[in-house]
């Protein structure tokens, strides 16, 4: 898949089916709540989804949270469709272990 910058409305429209992600900046952003012992099995799953997409978040573990954050380097850092495609892969494997959205803003 081509990668082509997103605008600010096909951003909107795709974050619209995304549950606890938003756009800050450059990127999309997610934060889940999830039980420690589930966290292994999650975050096992977005690995190997990430490596099926060939597309990699970055990760941010902390105690009973796991945080994303997504864009495309090859195009300068901007959002993708990529990005939505591993994001919305991403809040199905969330859903399918337990974990929530968090509401939490940084």
């Amino acid at each position: 898949m081509s990668a082509t910058p997103l605008t600010d409305a096909e951003i909107s429209q795709a974050l619209a089916s995304l549950p606890g992600w938003r756009s800050e900046g450059s990127a999309l952003r997610a934060k889940y709540t999830i039980g420690r012992n589930a966290l292994p099995g999650f975050y096992s799953s977005v690995a190997a989804a990430e490596d099926a997409a060939n597309h990699h978040a970055r990760i941010d573990i902390l105690y009973g949270t796991i945080g994303f954050e997504l864009n495309t380097h090859d195009v300068g850092g901007a959002i993708t469709h990529r990005d939505t495609d591993l994001a919305g892969r991403i809040h199905e494997l969330a859903e399918e272990h337990g974990a929530t959205p968090a509401d939490r803003k940084d």
